[in-house]
C-alpha cells in the first residue's frame, strides 16, 4: 500500500513597517563576517532589499501579540535597514518584506538561514562544471 505524500505549508509573507521590527536575541550569528553593514546598506539603497527578513510575532506575558515582530534571521539586513533609517534615506515606517514564522524555534530559523547557504565560490564552481 502506498503512503500519502505529506504536503508542506510555507510561512506567509507580509510587509511590516520597519519601526515594528526589533532584532532578536535568538539570532545565532555573532560575528559580522563578509560585507560590512555600511556596504550592505548601500547595496540595499541601490538594488532594494533582495531577501525578506524572517520574523516572529512578539507576545506579552499573556501570550497576546503586541504588534511588534522580532527578527531572528536577517540581522545584518535589519542593521543595514536601521542604518538607512538613521541616515534618513528610508522612512522608519517603510514597509519591509518579511516571512512570518509562527511555529518551530527561532534559533532554528537563524541556524537554517546561516547553515544552509552555499558560498559564492562553490556556486560558481558548480555552475562551471
Amino acid at each position: 500500500m502506498a503512503s500519502a505524500v505529506q504536503k508542506i505549508k510555507l510561512s506567509p509573507s507580509r510587509d511590516i513597517p520597519f519601526n515594528k521590527l526589533v532584532l532578536s536575541q535568538s539570532n545565532i550569528r555573532r560575528v559580522k563576517a563578509g560585507v560590512s553593514i555600511d556596504q550592505l546598506a548601500e547595496s540595499i539603497a541601490q538594488r532594494t532589499l533582495l531577501q525578506s527578513l524572517s520574523v516572529r510575532a512578539v507576545v506579552d506575558a499573556d501570550g497576546q501579540e503586541t504588534g511588534m515582530f522580532e527578527v531572528p534571521a536577517g540581522g545584518r539586513r535589519y542593521r543595514a535597514l536601521e542604518l538607512l533609517v538613521k541616515q534618513k534615506r528610508m522612512a522608519k515606517t517603510q514597509p519591509v518584506p518579511c516571512v512570518v514564522r509562527d511555529s518551530g524555534i527561532a534559533e532554528d530559523d537563524s541556524l537554517a538561514e546561516n547553515d544552509e547557504r552555499i558560498g559564492l565560490l562553490g556556486s560558481v564552481f558548480e555552475l562551471s562544471c
